[in-house]
């Protein structure tokens, strides 16, 4: 891996970030021609025969892809003040952002934070609409997206609560967001809420801390709303959720290859499967290849109600739009065409013509999620019983992966774990040493390419067995690499067993822990506290009513529990339903990240269980 020694963490989440812009996908990887307009935007004028010298020296496979390590080696080699200094200053004029001087000791020696004022104002028009009818939010919503309203808005965490559960229904229980005469204690439960919510549903929060949100600093609020809003956008991006995407099969390939594409690839197909029908050339991508904004107004065209449909009116596009001269005109005239679609969120005529990945990324994901215009194969020869939605146990492993920032992002718990590399990510995080010069990296060749996931799978699993000291009898490589449920999960289980053991023995000052001493630790504070709930197990039915984990939440945080919303004796289903919900978000609040959903504790499921008195126990000990 490519050392980031010479930048600071600071730098590196900024080149990261400026990494992401241009990977589209989310896959690990740009491309070479980005590479190139970004070293143009530099004023770095090379020679194409040296431009092209250079990439090839890089990217030994050839194939036109860039990973993040190989981009952080050619900053590095580019890395004079002068080139530097150009680059920030080209990009920042090119991406429209803001910089602002830190505050902390390190910040105030020179280090920006740049944000983006694009993002500002669509994320503020989209959360706008959103909460518009929500009474708690009325002492913020509207906000004026031409101001720093947002920045302020976000410092109670009511608005950040509220956003989770519209990406994510259901997350955050609304009887826990405190919304009445706001103390700052109050408002640092609510901030711990949803932050402890946000990475219980994927996102990346490890950087992130109250106090951050509470000043508003606008590079973090925007990078955790992003993340939010793109769940959110990308929940039905999947064809267990929505089985019409099986008209995107194209010839030759297996339903099994469409299931394994990530929303962002899924986009692309459903945007270019419109275009064809419409005789227009396919884009490769929501940047370059939309800025003439001629694609857009085809597939506005293609996916608006044609009055086929009994009850939904059609909607006619004037396309003479097409006819402007000017790029920002067309682009203002298209738009004009989307909202009378009810779809002209996200983005501005500006972000169309400068082709703003994430922006464009989101407009794209909202039209699908409005108007798919698909329809579901009735004559193919397509297994049904094979489009089986994640379990609630996937769901929270990948929610769990995604959360502590593995590179590429879970989508599909079996496929993108087939090369090992998140795995690997995840024995670093366990604090087992992974020798990455015995790790095959992508870009993998056509032939021979699953040889080389199924070497880095044995050695995931040799890791497992030998440093990890993990029970892995029966697994072999091939299991990962082929996506044997059952030997996969039992792998992630112990790997998300061990770093929640783990955070607990850190606490400890390093005191070895299992089950039994969580389960005596539990039974003791409950008994200190002069609670009646206790547990004999993981697996003992008293869970089920919520009432052990209610108490413990009250034990530790005394008067935190408001009883009088729970009942608490002969409980019908919906009842614990009710109070498991409480419990999950009540925990959070107090600053425990759960990733268990209110479910594993109406069924008891032991091992969900066992994380949720863990998390629960180690901020129990936190506190003493």
């Amino acid at each position: 891996m490519a050392s980031t020694a010479h930048f600071s963490e600071e730098e590196v989440a900024e080149l990261r970030e400026a990494f992401g812009k241009a990977d589209i996908g989310g896959n690990g990887f740009i491309h070479t021609n980005d590479l190139t307009d970004v070293l143009k935007a530099a004023n770095l004028s090379l020679p194409g025969y040296k431009a092209r010298e250079l990439i090839q020296n890089l990217t030994t496979t050839g194939d036109g892809r860039i990973s993040f390590d190989e981009f952080i080696s050619i900053f590095q080699n580019l890395k004079s003040d002068d080139v530097a200094k150009s680059f920030r200053k080209q990009i920042n004029k090119k991406e429209g952002i803001c910089a602002i001087g830190g505050t902390s000791e390190q910040s105030s020696a020179g280090t920006q934070h740049s944000y983006s004022e694009e993002e500002k104002y669509a994320f503020v028009n989209w959360i706008n609409k959103a909460l518009e009818k929500d009474p708690d939010c009325k002492h913020v919503v509207p906000m004026n997206p031409e101001t720093d309203d947002l920045f302020q808005a976000v410092g109670d965490g009511i608005v950040l609560c509220k956003m989770i559960n519209f990406s994510v229904p259901d997350t955050i229980d609304e009887r826990t967001i405190n919304k009445k005469k706001l103390t700052p204690f109050t408002i640092q439960e609510n901030l711990n809420l949803a932050l402890n919510s946000a990475s219980a549903i994927g996102c990346h929060v490890v950087n992130i801390g109250a106090e951050d949100l509470k000043e508003g600093k606008p590079y973090l609020v925007l990078g955790l709303l992003w993340q939010v809003i793109k769940i959110g956008l990308f929940a039905d991006i999947e064809i267990s959720r929505n089985e019409a995407l099986i008209a995107l099969l194209r010839e030759g390939e297996s339903l099994e290859d469409l299931m394994k594409l990530s929303p962002e690839e899924l986009l692309l197909r459903w945007a270019n499967y419109h275009l064809e029908n419409a005789g227009c050339n396919k884009v490769n991508n929501f940047s370059s290849d939309i800025k003439d904004s001629r694609a857009y107004y085809h597939l506005l065209n293609q996916v608006a109600p044609k009055g086929d449909e009994e009850g939904i009116p059609a909607i006619t596009i004037d396309m003479s739009g097409l006819r402007e001269k000017d790029d920002v005109q067309r682009a203002e005239c298209m738009l004009q065409q989307a909202e009378r679609l009810g779809c002209r969120q996200f983005v501005t005529a500006t972000d169309v013509v400068r082709g703003n990945p994430k922006l464009n990324l989101a407009f794209i994901a909202n039209l699908f999620n409005k108007y798919p215009a698909l329809h579901k194969p009735e004559n193919q020869d397509i297994d049904w019983s094979s489009i089986e939605g994640e379990t609630r146990e996937e769901r929270t492993f990948r929610n769990w992966m995604n959360s502590l920032g593995v590179n590429p992002r879970v989508n599909h718990l079996y496929s993108d774990l087939s090369d090992a590399l998140v795995i690997f990510q995840l024995y670093e995080k366990i604090k087992v040493p992974v020798d990455w010069n015995r790790v095959n990296k992508p870009p993998y060749p056509k032939l021979g390419g699953n040889m080389k996931k199924l070497e880095n799978c044995n050695y995931a699993v040799e890791l497992g067995k030998n440093q990890a000291k993990f029970s892995l009898v029966g697994i072999a490589g091939q299991d990962l690499n082929e996506g044997n449920r059952t030997l996969t999960l039992a792998l992630i289980w112990q790997l998300m067993r061990r770093y929640t053991l783990n955070i607990l023995e850190d606490i400890g000052g390093g005191e070895k822990v299992n089950d039994e001493i969580i389960v005596s630790w539990v039974n003791e504070t409950l008994t200190a506290a002069g609670k009646d709930s206790t547990i004999s197990s993981f697996k003992d039915s008293k869970i089920s009513t919520s009432m052990p984990v209610l108490d413990l939440i009250d034990a530790i945080q005394p008067g935190s529990i408001k009883y009088d919303l729970l009942k608490t004796e002969d409980l019908n289903d919906e009842e614990k339903l009710n109070n498991a919900k409480y419990a999950i978000s009540m925990a959070r609040k107090i600053g425990a990240r759960v990733y268990a959903l209110p479910e594993d504790l109406v069924e008891v499921k032991p091992k969900m269980v066992m994380t949720v008195f863990a998390c629960l126990m180690g901020k129990g000990m936190k506190k003493v």
